[in-house]
C-alpha cells in the first residue's frame, strides 16, 4: 500500500464532514456558528476601531490586546469559508492544496493566540511586580518585537506541517471528521509512515501550547506573590480586577483545548459529533468571547462602545 509520493495535483479532494448523526441539525448549526461568527468579526473590528481611534489606549496592554483581536479575525476567517460551504450549501470537497492551505492558517492563527497570551501576562507581570519600571521595559520598540517574536514562532511551527503531509501517500478515503482542515485529523488519511509527523506534531505543542501555558502560570504565581505583599484587602482586589480579562482569555483557550485532547484520547466510543462539537467550541468560542471580556472589563473600551451605539442608534 506505500505508493510513491503524488503530487499535489494528482491528490484526490478531501470531504468535508458537518455534525455526523445530526443531519437534521445542520441548518440549526449554521444558524448558531454564523451568529459566532458576527459577533466575533463584528466584536473584534470594533475593539480594533476603538484602540486605534482612542489615544490613551495607545499603550502596550492594547497593543497586545490588538494584536490578539487581528488574530481572531484570522481564525474566524480561516475557518469561514469551508464552514459556509459544508453547513450552508452543502458543498463538501476541497482540494488537496486549499486544505493544506487552512490547515497552516488555523494552526498558525492558533500557535499565535498563545504567543500572545504569554506576552500579555508579561504585560501583567511588570504592571503588577514592577510598575515603576512599566514605561522603560515596555517600550513602543519592545512591543513590536515580542509581537514579531510570537508571529515568526509560530510561521517556522507551522511551516514545516504541509510539506511533511505532501511526502506521504494517500491511499485511503480522504474523508475528514470536521467542516474545516487540521492536522490531527489529515495525519490518520496517508498510508505510509508517520512517525515524523508525529514526533514533530508532538514536538511543536510541547514548545508553544506546553512552554506558554508554563509560563503563564509562573507569572501569575509572581504576581499572586506580589499581591499578597500588599497590606490592604481592597488594594489586593483591585490589582487583581486588572487581571480579570486577560484570566478568562486564557482559560477559554487553553480548556477547550485540553478538552478536545482528553476527548481525542480518553472517549474514543465516543459519538463523532461530539468530538466535532468539541473542536467546534475550540475555534470558535475564544474569537467570540475575547472582545465581549474585554469590552466588558475594560472601562475605557466599554465607554467608547457605548458611545458607538448610542451614536448608531439616534
Amino acid at each position: 500500500m506505500g505508493g510513491h509520493p503524488l503530487n499535489s495535483s494528482e491528490f484526490p479532494p478531501f470531504t468535508l464532514t458537518g455534525l455526523p448523526g445530526l443531519e437534521t441539525s445542520q441548518h440549526w448549526m449554521f444558524l448558531l456558528l454564523g451568529t459566532l461568527y458576527t459577533v466575533s468579526i463584528v466584536g473584534n473590528a470594533l475593539i480594533l476601531f476603538i484602540i486605534k481611534e482612542k489615544q490613551s489606549l495607545h499603550q502596550p496592554m492594547y497593543y497586545f490586546l490588538s494584536l490578539l483581536s487581528v488574530n481572531d479575525l484570522g481564525v474566524s476567517f480561516s475557518t469561514l469559508p469551508t464552514v459556509l460551504a459544508t453547513f450552508c450549501f452543502h458543498l463538501r470537497k476541497i482540494s488537496f492544496d486549499s486544505c493544506m492551505a487552512q490547515m497552516f492558517f488555523i494552526h498558525f492563527f492558533s500557535f499565535t493566540e498563545s504567543g500572545i497570551l504569554l506576552v500579555m501576562s508579561f504585560d501583567r507581570y511588570v504592571a503588577i511586580c514592577n510598575p515603576l519600571r512599566y514605561a522603560t521595559v515596555l517600550t513602543d520598540a519592545r512591543v513590536a518585537r515580542m509581537g514579531m517574536s510570537v508571529i515568526i514562532r509560530s510561521f517556522c511551527m507551522v511551516f514545516p506541517l504541509p510539506f511533511l503531509l505532501k511526502r506521504l501517500p494517500f491511499c485511503k478515503a480522504n474523508v475528514l471528521s470536521h467542516a474545516y482542515c487540521l492536522h490531527p485529523d489529515l495525519i490518520r488519511l496517508p498510508c505510509g509512515d508517520i512517525t515524523i509527523n508525529n514526533i514533530f506534531g508532538l514536538f511543536i505543542v510541547i514548545s508553544t501550547f506546553g512552554l506558554d501555558s508554563a509560563l503563564i502560570l509562573i507569572s501569575y504565581v509572581l504576581i499572586l506573590r506580589s499581591v499578597l505583599a500588599i497590606a490592604s484587602w481592597e488594594e489586593r482586589l483591585k490589582t487583581l480586577n486588572t487581571c480579570v480579562s486577560h484570566m478568562c482569555a486564557v482559560l477559554i483557550f487553553y480548556v477547550p483545548m485540553v478538552g478536545v485532547s482528553m476527548a481525542a484520547r480518553y472517549g474514543r466510543h465516543a459519538p463523532q459529533y461530539v468530538h466535532t462539537l468539541m473542536s467546534l467550541i475550540y475555534l470558535f468560542v475564544p474569537p467570540m468571547l475575547n472582545p465581549v471580556i474585554y469590552s466588558i472589563k475594560t472601562k475605557e473600551i466599554r465607554q467608547r462602545l457605548f458611545k458607538i451605539l448610542l451614536g448608531t442608534k439616534f
